[in-house]
């Protein structure tokens, strides 16, 4: 689970934030943690930020860590909640790519997001609610083409 809210321990390093949650795998013992946080570090572009602190990252380099940490798990399903709030338009794109890297590692990704056109562009399919309930599902595509959709959300003069 990727929290909207920052869920970075702000006063670890990166190094330290990433160890921090392979504590709780029994089965790893001190240098199989090491190894998998240098693995993470490498995957996710952030080796020279390792002995960086939380409170000194941008958004988009804590997203890139919190991602991390929650990959180190080796879950088979992450449930990312608002992954592109506020963070810059390079970032989004890094968040967009990584999202993808994890959808080709086979890992199921649930997104909440209201930020349509980053969010479309990257799923496979939509789910639009209003007012609690499914308004219409389907591809991007089919998302853009819902007459209602547009009239609700979207606005008339959306486009990705």
């Amino acid at each position: 689970y990727l929290p909207q809210e920052p869920s970075i321990f702000r006063r670890l390093t990166v190094r330290d934030n990433l160890l921090a949650v392979l504590e709780a795998v029994p089965e790893l013992d001190r240098d199989a943690r090491q190894q998998r946080v240098d693995e993470m570090l490498e995957k996710f572009g952030i080796t020279h930020k390792a002995s960086d602190y939380g409170y000194s990252l941008s958004g988009g380099e804590r997203r890139r860590v919190e991602i991390a940490r929650a990959i180190s798990l080796q879950p088979s399903f992450m449930l990312l909640d608002e992954p592109f709030a506020g963070i810059d338009p390079i970032s989004i794109i890094d968040i967009q790519k990584l999202i993808q890297d994890l959808k080709d590692m086979q890992i199921g990704v649930l997104i909440t997001d209201h930020n349509v056109r980053e969010t479309l562009g990257i799923c496979d399919r939509a789910y639009i609610l209003t007012q609690g309930k499914v308004l219409t599902e389907g591809s991007a595509e089919h998302i853009l083409a819902h007459d209602e959709v547009r009239s609700v959300y979207l606005g008339t003069g959306f486009r990705l």
